[in-house]
């Protein structure tokens, strides 16, 4: 077909024009009444002729990350490397094997794990993140990282952000917020992850530690990790914690469990400006995972969802809000 110089032309608009066209920014989230509140809030919030404005330098927001920023279920990821973690050094520990921890591992016995409680999740993590220095602790991560793949996913674990989260962050910071992760997880693990994946810089990752112990080596100075002073960054413990490590209260909290639901509560009594409260309910079992009562592993969420209407919190029903969970350029096999 021959075209005309006035349809050249106007081919030729169009095509000027959808390149012109600002892309939306949070396209993996359904145009549905959450992210119409995000957008609202957002909007109120940088708009200084409102009394809704906040000043950039009191726009700090907090994301719980475990089941918020990536998949918790069926293990997090942080339990996966401990536990693979504990596959790959026993050959090396023959002592190691008469512990019950250890075996359940090595017999790929999750409810025998499951059983021993917080005391076997304690010596697990005493195995598996203690004993060796930062330095070496993250290069174990790493090595995991680019060793490992989830197996339902088929990708690594470093590709399992949630997309929809992933441009919240990008489009909170476009919008002079300043993000921070604070979590239930190690808090030198999820710094090994937080800036790759998230945008998030290691100093702004507050979770779960124990004391360090500083020396002067051959090669300088190092800090050796141990189970000192341990610190579980969950419930209660996160305002406490937002308050020693941030130093001001947030305006906004974004989690997905009762354990983020007294971060949450913290937030939306900033009494200061108008805040902003998010729980992402897992509800599709087809590309993620359902629950709320009675999650795999952790990630119990009763008392957030009793809570929500009356505080104002906006809840995610992951199925009907999100029309992406993974990024398909990262993990194409993800449904």
């Amino acid at each position: 077909m021959k075209l005309t110089g006035l349809s050249s032309f106007l081919l030729l608009c169009g095509a000027f024009a959808a390149q012109a066209a600002p892309q939306d920014p949070l396209f993996a989230w359904n145009d549905t009444t959450a992210k119409q509140a995000i957008i609202k809030w957002v909007a109120d919030a940088t708009d200084q002729q409102k009394a809704t404005f906040i000043p950039e330098d009191k726009r700090f927001v907090v994301f719980d990350n475990d089941g918020t920023l990536w998949p918790e279920a069926p293990l997090t990821f942080q339990l996966q490397f401990a536990i693979d973690e504990i596959k790959r050094l026993a050959p090396d520990h023959p002592e190691w094997k008469k512990e019950p921890v250890v075996a359940a591992v090595l017999n790929d016995d999750l409810k025998a794990l499951a059983r021993m409680g917080e005391k076997g999740l304690v010596q697990l993590v005493a195995l598996t993140h203690s004993g060796m220095t930062t330095t070496e602790f993250a290069k174990r991560v790493n090595n995991w990282v680019s060793s490992k793949k989830d197996p339902r996913y088929g990708c690594h674990y470093n590709q399992l952000g949630y997309l929809p989260m992933k441009q919240l962050l990008t489009y909170l910071r476009e919008n002079g917020f300043k993000t921070w992760i604070v979590s239930g997880g190690g808090a030198d693990f999820i710094r090994e992850l937080a800036e790759p994946m998230y945008g998030i810089p290691p100093q702004q990752v507050v979770g779960s530690f124990a004391q360090g112990e500083f020396a002067l080596t051959e090669d300088g100075s190092a800090i050796r990790k141990t189970m000192k002073g341990a610190y579980y960054d969950d419930g209660k413990a996160k305002p406490a914690a937002i308050h020693l490590f941030m130093g001001q209260r947030p305006v906004a909290a974004f989690g997905n469990s009762d354990g983020d639901v007294p971060m949450l509560q913290y937030t939306s009594t900033n009494p200061d400006y108008r805040t902003f409260g998010l729980l992402v309910h897992h509800t599709d079992a087809k590309r993620e995972y359902a629950y709320d009562s009675h999650p795999p592993a952790s990630g119990k969420l009763v008392d957030g969802l009793a809570q929500a209407k009356a505080r104002g919190w906006v809840v995610v029903d992951m199925k009907s809000d999100w029309n992406q969970v993974f990024d398909p350029a990262l993990c194409p096999n993800a449904p």
